[in-house]
């Protein structure tokens, strides 16, 4: 199981760093009627996000423009998409991709999923700040009008940020084990509500040994359990809540695969995922990929993208030459 084994990402800080020098790349790559996308990859995508903020700051100081605006204003399509998502800070990044998940008709609730099973309390806390700053809405307010039943709760119960952390118990394992596999049985209401606060709240660590002590009880994995008593987007939450506690990169892994060869490249996703994870764990989920599915990320990547967008995709992921 993961439950605090080391992880790391694909984009660091840049060593020697000018912000005006890039700033003033930055506005000569886009101004005229021309646009350099190799060197907005080659700059943007060589930056963390702290220091694409300060970049940022600096081209609007040099060129009295909005970067954001004129990157919107020059690229088109899934490019735009990349390049515009490294600009915002995490939290930013995050409420937006939840406003564009719920805004309109249709609910996209694998994004609500992705994000939500996966974010630490701090990472919650500061994306509710975000939204709320972002759209003058409260993100719980709009989960619960624009999903249903036991999971828009358990998305309610995610998104208060409550979870304890590093706390375990081996002495009450055994008793919350037992509770979840009632609530695989029983199925009721009820049990639904104990399962959804369990996993919500209890602490990855002791999770970790809920589940070891499940398989004991029940002779069954937690995962293999829930897809057998649940349907539905309930179900589907579960699981990532499970994955994720488990080996958060796996999980990631999984996604992309399943973005990639399930729904013929899912763009939104595999951005998504990219992007958020860049500077936290991409690195290992770029190892998990490769270990579960017998080939690179960086390959599957160049077989379903092309042009800037592909080379943009390939810069995040920092592919090497084992991957080619």
């Amino acid at each position: 199981m993961f439950c605090g084994d080391y992880v790391q990402g694909t984009i660091f800080p840049a060593p020697n760093f000018n912000p005006v020098l890039d700033a003033e790349l930055l506005g000569g790559a886009l101004q005229g009627f021309g646009c350099d996308k190799d060197l907005l990859i080659d700059i943007l995508t060589q930056r963390c996000n702290t220091q694409r903020l300060l970049i940022a700051e600096a081209y609007l100081g040099a060129f009295s423009r909005d970067l954001v605006g004129d990157l919107k204003e020059k690229l088109s399509n899934h490019f735009k998409d990349v390049m515009v998502g490294l600009m915002y800070p995490p939290p930013s990044y995050d409420a937006h991709e939840l406003w564009h998940a719920m805004k309109g008709a249709g609910t996209d609730e694998s994004c609500l999923i992705d994000i939500l099973a996966s974010r630490t309390n701090g990472e919650i806390f500061q994306m509710r700040e975000a939204y709320y700053l972002q759209y003058s809405r409260d993100l719980q307010e709009d989960i619960y009008s624009e999903t249903s039943g036991h999971f828009r709760d358990m998305l309610v119960s995610l998104v208060q940020g409550t979870r304890e952390e590093g706390y375990t118990d081996p002495a009450t394992a055994t008793q919350d084990a037992m509770v979840l596999w009632e609530a695989c049985q029983q199925r009721t209401g009820e049990h639904k509500t104990l399962l959804q606060l369990m996993l919500c709240n209890k602490s990855y660590q002791q999770l970790c040994l809920v589940f070891q002590e499940f398989q004991s009880i029940s002779g069954q994995d937690i995962v293999d359990a829930i897809n057998e008593c649940y349907d539905g987007y309930f179900r589907e939450l579960l699981v990532a809540v499970v994955l994720c506690i488990r080996d958060k990169p796996a999980y990631f892994a999984y996604r992309l695969y399943s973005a990639i060869h399930d729904f013929g490249f899912h763009n939104k996703t595999v951005i998504r995922i990219l992007i958020a994870r860049s500077e936290i764990d991409l690195m290992t989920v770029r190892k998990r990929y490769r270990e579960r599915y017998g080939k690179s990320l960086f390959h599957d990547i160049k077989d379903f993208a092309s042009g800037h967008y592909e080379k943009a995709l390939l810069a995040i992921c920092a592919g090497d030459a084992d991957d080619y």
